[in-house]
């Protein structure tokens, strides 16, 4: 008889790669509320929260904002932005 009582043995670790790190930490108006948004080196959305967490001012720690996001490469991504809320917008590039 088994010793192991019916449980699976662990799987092999896979080593394969993870997702990839978030590049842009945008901090925006939105209506009325302001939020963080973390994007891809691509501009694609992977988080948004409030950007009154902590979080937020431990990932910005020693960062120097560029302030507006009003070019091309933005557009896609903040679609549902007025060019107010986008003009004051803070764009923080995190280290990889």
């Amino acid at each position: 008889m088994s010793q192991t009582f019916g449980m699976e043995s662990p799987r092999k670790h896979d080593h394969g790669s993870h997702r990839q790190p978030a590049r842009y930490l945008v901090v925006i108006d939105s209506g009325g509320y302001m939020v963080a948004r973390l994007f891809l080196e691509t501009r694609e959305l992977v988080a948004e929260f409030d950007a009154a967490v902590e979080e937020v001012s431990a990932m910005t720690k020693g960062l120097v904002p560029e302030v507006g996001v009003l070019g091309a490469e933005w557009d896609r991504a903040l679609q549902g932005h007025n060019a107010t809320e986008r003009a004051g917008a803070m764009v923080y590039t995190l280290a990889i």
